[in-house]
């Protein structure tokens, strides 16, 4: 297997699909309504934290900025401190499995250094999940987060911190807000026949500009996640085994088309 040591060892050589290597300034969500309030996107250098709850859809949200990165020729990586990133799923979200370097820390510390490394390594995209509270490791320490942004700005990569809670202090410069108390997600049910059972077909909720350096926060843009049918594209590579004190049910939404 050959060893990548930096980014753009993912999309460099031989590239059987005929897919070019792309460098673009804003990574796209793939999510009208969310790529409103942000400008297009995640910029190159700029540092968002995603805020949102258990099942706020905020996993989901991340597996479509990952699609839309890796679907556009860059590379990503996926620092995925809770254990909830799921290859089949993903693929079928559209995520480039072949152009996501994926990363499975224990505590806190390890996902922030892994962070920084990866940053320095050239990733264009680079996403830390926190998982679920209580985060193993605390919210981590105001001067790590503020390293991790400057690392970010000197690179130009673009960083997303997904958390259940604050935990970036004054680093990130905008801070999206998922399925607040003032505005809680909505169940989206269908029925496939007339008279058969509802199904859970997905959630509504809304996204909340809570931060933003330079402009006036309080802007609002509805999401809606939708379930994921059909079977994968490709083949899925052999992934290592998840961790035993994380084997949760894979119940969460998954993400199926954009919403405005």
């Amino acid at each position: 297997m050959r060893q990548i040591r930096r980014g753009r060892d993912l999309v460099s050589g031989d590239d059987p699909a005929g897919i070019q290597e792309v460098e673009a300034d804003v990574f796209a969500t793939r999510l009208a309504g969310v790529d409103r309030l942000l400008g297009g996107g995640i910029c190159r250098g700029q540092t968002i934290e995603l805020v949102g709850p258990r099942s706020s859809g905020r996993f989901s949200l991340v597996l479509e900025i990952l699609a839309g990165a890796t679907e556009s020729g860059e590379s990503a990586a996926l620092v995925d401190l809770g254990d909830h990133f799921d290859p089949q799923a993903a693929a079928r979200a559209g995520v480039d499995l072949e152009r996501l370097l994926w990363a499975r820390p224990r505590r806190l510390k390890q996902a922030l250094g892994s962070a920084e490394v990866l940053i320095g390594g050239g990733f264009p995209l680079v996403v830390i999940d926190l998982g679920l509270p209580p985060v193993p490791g605390g919210r981590g320490k105001e001067a790590a987060w503020l390293r991790l942004r400057r690392a970010a700005d000197d690179h130009q990569t673009a960083l997303l911190i997904a958390t259940p809670y604050r935990a970036g202090g004054t680093a990130p410069q905008k801070i999206l807000d998922l399925g607040s108390r003032t505005s809680p997600v909505r169940a989206l049910w269908a029925r496939a026949a007339p008279r058969s059972p509802r199904l859970l077909d997905g959630l509504r909720t809304r996204l909340e500009l809570a931060k933003s350096r330079g402009e006036r926060p309080g802007a609002a843009a509805e999401v809606e996640l939708r379930m994921l049918t059909g079977s994968l594209r490709r083949p899925l590579p052999d992934m290592p085994p998840r961790r035993a004190e994380n084997r949760r049910s894979s119940a969460h939404v998954e993400v199926l088309r954009r919403a405005g």
